[in-house]
């Protein structure tokens, strides 16, 4: 049996829950959004036990072989008073089979907190030798300065793992510097060259490039920006790299950012632990639900 959890409608989700099905395996999706029906009994032992219900369906916990995690946010999806206390409680359930079920799982919730920092998570990317951008997070104005002073062309992110857009610091946004002392503001030299996306699966990568005028090409829509996405090969030491990023993070299914300039140096600035594949499916063609369906059921 393989589990899927997350709210039905994200299309990572729905990509993999049809392939799936179109092949035949046995599947169980626990809905977010409809935690009435849903029941989950636990007891650990020498090894994880209990059951799973999902309306007339059951599945003993041993049976399950795979995971796959999307859940979202629950205070987005709506409810409040015990509906919403009933299903925060089988969220927090879910994580911790998630955790100790000897299931593949893709990915298991302690892996991908390191997400929720970016600076431990360069840590992570410099070990297998990547090169990381010059970064500095503050609260000291005149840091903030000495740093654009030095690097010149510098962009503006997220420390934490909550999407933001980034944006790129311009001569205006200067005399706002006084104002990175009511929070950690992360700065990073604008490194120039050319984005890759590439997509681990187990033992499986799917590389594509990414051309936009666009700072942040995935919000080019917003301004009416051009994105062109072309599947692409990576040469043996980089996609080496992004396996050896991918174990050394404990994340089999990963969404790892590139840029490679016209150096061909690499320079690697994230590694997404929940990746939206589709958008770069949809563009490519590549089979990543069927890669990620492959490692669901061995």
């Amino acid at each position: 049996m393989v589990l899927l959890w997350g709210a039905p409608g994200d299309p990572p989700l729905d990509a993999v829950y049809r392939t799936l099905l179109r092949r035949g395996a046995r599947t169980l999706l626990v809905d977010q959004r409809r935690t009435e029906g849903t029941t989950l009994t636990t007891e650990v032992g020498e090894r994880l036990s209990g059951t799973l219900r999902v309306g007339d369906r059951s599945v003993e916990l041993p049976e399950i072989v795979g995971i796959y995690l999307r859940p979202q946010d629950r205070s987005a999806l709506g409810g409040a008073g015990d509906s919403h206390a009933a299903g925060a409680a089988l969220d927090d359930m879910l994580l911790a089979v998630a955790e100790l079920t000897p299931a593949v799982v893709l990915n298991r919730p302690d892996a991908m907190a390191a997400n929720n920092s970016k600076p431990y998570q360069y840590s992570q990317i410099r070990s297998v030798g990547f090169a990381v951008p010059d970064t500095l997070i503050t609260t000291l104005p005149d840091a903030a300065r000495e740093f654009v002073a030095q690097h010149g062309s510098v962009i503006y992110k997220s420390v934490s793992g909550t999407r933001s857009i980034v944006g790129e610091l311009r001569e205006a946004d200067h005399a706002r510097f006084d104002e990175v002392r009511w929070c950690p503001t992360q700065m990073q030299e604008r490194i120039a060259g050319v984005d890759v996306r590439v997509h681990v699966v187990g033992e499986e990568l799917f590389a594509c490039t990414v051309s936009s005028d666009a700072v942040d090409y995935r919000y080019a829509h917003l301004t009416g920006q051009r994105v062109d996405i072309s599947r692409c090969s990576l040469p043996d030491d980089c996609a080496e790299r992004c396996l050896a990023l991918s174990r050394a993070t404990h994340l089999p299914l990963a969404g790892i950012d590139l840029r490679r300039t016209e150096a061909s140096e690499w320079y690697c600035f994230e590694i997404n632990p929940s990746p939206g594949f589709t958008y770069y499916q949809q563009a490519t063609g590549a089979p990543i639900d069927v890669a990620i369906a492959n490692v669901l059921t061995g």
